[in-house]
């Protein structure tokens, strides 16, 4: 990957002018035709990753029976990724964003290829696992900040809500698929047939971003201030989301969002597989995923709302219950219908949350801005990995299993065993998640970010260089183009 040179305009949008709005339109609907086959190489890639996540989760805890084994791969997969993010966000800025994806996916798909070739010749080890995710982690670093400030470019502004839905969508189908693909797969030849599967879809990934061209961002009075070494440019996004206190109390919002989601990873894997075989918790997982697409199909097609903040909260306040419910209950129907509703509403609150994002930050500094927001975020998630095996191990278990006072008492609630410990963690994690909802709706500036913050486009600060995405006229109607 190198650095674009400032002379080279080949992939630059025009500027406007009064008398090419009709050619604008064009370049609108252009621009959004390269989002949705970005898009759908990008969600045949996530199906693919999630086939690999759902059997290398099974392998480890099948061969080892530890929950801090399972978390220390699945920490090896994001940790770098999270330290690195400052640098790499610097970098999405100031090279091409398209061959930062290209780079990114393919060393992503070397590695799934490397893993399977150690299944294949049966040396698999878990410290093998840890070293490929690491390496891995370290260049999805990359890819998500470029693939997320591309968007801005690709997307007309009425469409951020939408956009991020469908971004959404393609997750769920990955949570839909991978489940009930993978267990077959398994079945059939082993982890290393998701493996191969995995790789493939790397390489259709790449091939969508060959056949694309991404516009460059448009110039920026903050952009140019955020210029400078690599090192101050990889603090700019530090301080530009400490000065702006709504979308910092946002990102602290996700953060404990993203938490939860750390524990419940390796919890719900040894939770499921307590009473239940491989197929059947892939089964209930996907039956369950069909939540989050029926909410992703919903954010795609729906434009938002003018209280986004507020629907990000009590959709928080929803997934915390339906966690809760999760844990009181080893009842197959129970524990699809809150996973059903639980990861339903997910989706709404991302595409809320990304579309105030897009619309709030410049696109030039977005690579920084984001991959600030991923570092703080998602910095949550390998500190809950790193502590649920230990907790699970040496907290939960024992309660559940001892004969104290409070153990006793909690027996006679939700049982006893290994799967009652499990359980009851739901059951924590569901309160902490309610309640840290409720009380972040009582801190004004994320309540009133939406008045208090304006939107990128409305600063007159623009100088040049690339255009904003205008709005897209008449590809309102038009949305089948590939």
């Amino acid at each position: 990957m190198q650095r674009m040179s400032d002379g080279d305009t080949s992939d630059q949008i025009p500027d406007a002018s009064s008398e090419a709005g009709a050619v604008m339109s064009d370049e609108a609907r252009a621009r959004y035709r390269t989002f949705l086959i970005v898009w759908f190489g990008q969600l045949v890639s996530l199906v693919g990753s999630s086939l690999t996540w759902f059997g290398l989760s099974v392998w480890v805890f099948l061969e080892t029976g530890s929950v801090t084994d399972l978390s220390l791969m699945l920490l090896a997969s994001n940790l770098p990724r999270v330290l690195l993010s400052p640098v790499a966000g610097a970098l999405v800025d100031r090279w091409d964003r398209r061959w930062v994806m290209i780079v990114s996916d393919g060393a992503s798909g070397l590695g799934t290829i490397v893993i399977a070739l150690v299944f294949f010749t049966d040396s698999m080890s878990l410290g093998i696992l840890v070293a490929v995710g690491a390496v891995s982690s370290a260049f999805q670093a990359f890819q998500w900040p470029a693939y997320q400030a591309a968007t801005t470019l690709l997307v007309p502004k009425e469409r951020y809500s939408q956009a991020s839905g469908m971004v959404s969508m393609a997750e769920a189908l990955g949570q839909l698929v991978a489940p009930f693909l993978g267990g077959v797969l398994i079945a059939v030849g082993g982890v290393a047939t998701l493996l191969v599967v995995d790789a493939v879809t790397f390489t259709f990934a790449i091939g969508t971003l060959l056949v694309v061209r991404f516009p460059k961002p448009p110039k920026s009075k903050v952009g140019e201030e955020s210029e400078g070494s690599l090192w101050q440019e990889s603090l700019f996004g530090f301080r530009y989301v400490w000065h702006r206190h709504g979308l910092f109390a946002l990102l602290l919002f996700f953060a404990g969002v993203n938490l939860t989601f750390g524990f419940v990873s390796p919890i719900f894997v040894a939770y499921m597989l307590s009473f239940a075989s491989p197929g059947t918790m892939g089964t209930l997982l996907s039956l369950g995923a069909t939540g989050m697409l029926v909410g992703s199909i919903v954010a795609s097609a729906w434009k938002g709302t003018s209280r986004r903040v507020l629907g990000i909260i009590v959709s928080t306040v929803i997934l915390g219950v339906m966690l809760v419910v999760i844990g009181v209950s080893t009842w197959a129907v129970s524990i699809v219908v809150a996973l059903w509703l639980g990861m339903s509403v997910m989706p709404l609150a991302q595409a809320m949350s990304q579309s105030i994002w897009l619309a709030k930050v410049e696109p030039d500094v977005q690579g920084k801005v984001f991959a600030v927001r991923s570092m703080i975020a998602s910095g949550t998630q390998p500190l809950a990995l790193a502590l649920a095996g230990p907790l699970a191990d040496r907290v939960f278990v024992p309660l559940m299993t001892g004969d104290s006072d409070l153990g006793s008492f909690l027996q006679g609630w939700l049982g006893e065993g290994e799967g009652a410990a499990y359980g009851m963690f739901f059951v924590a994690i569901g309160v902490y998640t309610t309640i840290m909802a409720v009380l972040s709706w009582t801190y004004a500036p994320l309540r009133n970010l939406e008045r208090d913050i304006p939107d990128a486009d409305e600063l007159p600060q623009y100088t040049g260089g690339g255009t904003m995405p205008t709005p897209g006229g008449d590809i309102a109607d038009d949305t089948a183009i590939i």
